[in-house]
């Protein structure tokens, strides 16, 4: 597994937006995090590692996770570690950019009843960026995990975070997100998250 970066590009520019509490757990929706397209972003260390730790963050929540893969058979899928966060991970590939172009993952999505999804994964400006933008048009509450996209120009990223957060998307860090679904320190999965914390720094 990649270690933690010491720096990180300056995407915490993006002024996020407030959470809106659901009643429904969110789903993890980990976009095209494949090799290939992790190799060609400068960030890739990073992203690999906050994608683990998001990962880790869901299934001790018990969130729903979903994996997209961009042509897979043509690309290859999903890193392998990072699937292996996952007791038993649904890959689902696609040839448009966003997920929600994809009947596939669009009717997987609807039956899960899940009406906030959690983005990850890249690239920012790309499948990110209008995954969300789809999401939001199809009546989902959108988290994008700040700290778990990236892409191959920083300031194309900033910029696609910016439209999205305008749009109405939140945009925030994971830690962020997922302390607050915690709510409280009386949670049971509090201790073994402030733990994922340290773990991932």
């Amino acid at each position: 597994m990649p270690s933690s970066p010491d720096s990180r590009p300056p995407i915490t520019e993006v002024a996020p937006s407030p959470l809106t509490p659901n009643s429904l757990p969110p789903l993890l929706l980990c976009i095209d995090l494949q090799p290939i397209f992790l190799a060609a972003i400068p960030e890739s260390q990073r992203v690999h590692w906050r994608c683990s730790f998001a990962l880790e963050a869901a299934r001790g929540l018990g969130l729903p996770v979903l994996f997209t893969e961009q042509v897979p058979h043509k690309l290859g899928g999903t890193a392998e570690d990072l699937l292996a966060h996952c007791a038993s991970p649904t890959a689902l590939g696609k040839a448009t950019f966003s997920a929600m172009g994809d009947a596939k993952i669009a009717e997987l999505l609807r039956a899960s009843r899940a009406r906030r999804l959690l983005l990850c994964g890249i690239e920012t400006p790309v499948c990110v960026y209008q995954t969300a933008r789809d999401a939001l048009n199809a009546g989902y509450q959108v988290t994008i995990l700040a700290d778990c996209v990236g892409a191959r120009r920083t300031s194309d990223a900033v910029t696609a975070l910016t439209n999205l957060a305008h749009a109405g998307c939140a945009v925030l860090p994971a830690e962020t997100v997922f302390y607050d679904l915690l709510q409280s320190a009386q949670h049971g999965f509090f201790r073994e998250y402030t733990a994922l914390v340290k773990k991932y720094g």
